[in-house]
């Protein structure tokens, strides 16, 4: 008998890679292999007992159970956790050049409204009124016509439509832009607001039990495609938030922060269907070409 094939505390991670078949593709060994092993060491570290993992059990299998068309708690849960974020910030070390990303979020669980340049995405007559102008380009600052700019935000009393389905209009504060010939876009909206994440289920429990508060900074959510380069999943963060130093799923980068200022204008406003002062806010975005310079896709369906 190979006494490899034998658990111990001492080789069972050992034991349990060597379980792996011949026909594993060499990615999912890597990937898996250093689960099990970070995993087991983890386990053996904490001196893990039978309670606390039929909890961790328990909690995962809740966090399932949470989990609707409208509401993902498993990536709420990668998001407070800083995984999320890392996995993001891992993925684009080398894109100096690009717009800086951050996390995707858990509420792009809908298919945006297709709007035209200038309409506005705010449907309930809530908030201060907001005009939102960018540009999207190319890293050697060429315009990107065409391009699709996908934008989501949360209402003036820090909620998405789909948290309220029966209170705010569907597709509230949602659109999917196309840039013009000279890359640009531009919509009407309101100043974000800080808002608290959803705390009514495992999520909300592991935060009470770690001392952290719920809120994410005031933030306009920017999914941008164009043919040819990277998809860019960012934000676009309101200066003077109070939560910017603390946000809840580690997403805040001082690149993404801007000023949304405030203009007193009322022909301007009358102009665009905004009570006097209102704010505007510029968001440039960059996207990286691929290495190939082919294809058009896009993150949405990990969210």
């Amino acid at each position: 008998m190979n006494n490899l094939s034998l658990f111990s505390e001492e080789k069972s991670a050992e034991v349990v890679l060597a379980s792996f078949g011949e026909g594993t593709d060499p990615r999912s060994r890597h990937v898996l292999g250093a689960l099990v092993r970070h995993l087991h060491e983890f386990v053996k570290e904490v001196e893990l007992t039978n309670e606390e993992w039929e909890a961790a059990i328990g909690f995962l299998t809740e966090t399932g159970r949470t989990c609707t068309d409208v509401r993902q708690e498993f990536i709420l849960l990668s998001d407070v956790l800083g995984v999320s974020m890392l996995v993001e910030t891992v993925n684009n070390r080398s894109l100096e050049l690009a717009t800086e990303s951050t996390v995707l979020g858990p509420f792009h669980m809908v298919d945006s409204p297709v709007r035209e340049r200038g309409d506005s995405i705010a449907l309930d007559s809530k908030g201060r009124d907001c005009l939102v102008t960018g540009r999207v380009t190319s890293e050697s600052g060429a315009p990107l016509a065409n391009a699709t700019v996908d934008v989501w935000q949360a209402n003036a009393d820090g909620f998405y439509d789909v948290q309220q389905p029966d209170v705010q209009p569907e597709g509230n504060l949602r659109g999917l832009f196309t840039t013009d010939a000279n890359g640009e876009f531009w919509f009407r909206s309101i100043v974000p607001r800080y808002y608290p994440i959803p705390v009514d289920g495992p999520v909300g429990r592991l935060l009470e039990t770690t001392g952290r508060h719920p809120y994410r900074p005031a933030h306009v959510h920017f999914l941008v495609t164009a043919e040819g380069h990277r998809p860019l999943v960012t934000h676009l963060f309101v200066e003077d938030c109070p939560y910017l130093g603390s946000d809840v799923v580690f997403g805040v980068k001082e690149s993404l922060v801007r000023e949304f200022a405030e203009v007193d204008d009322p022909a301007g406003a009358a102009e665009l269907g905004f009570d006097n002062p209102y704010h505007t806010v510029h968001f440039d975005l960059t996207l990286l070409s691929k290495p190939d310079g082919k294809g058009k896709t896009s993150p949405k369906g990990s969210a």
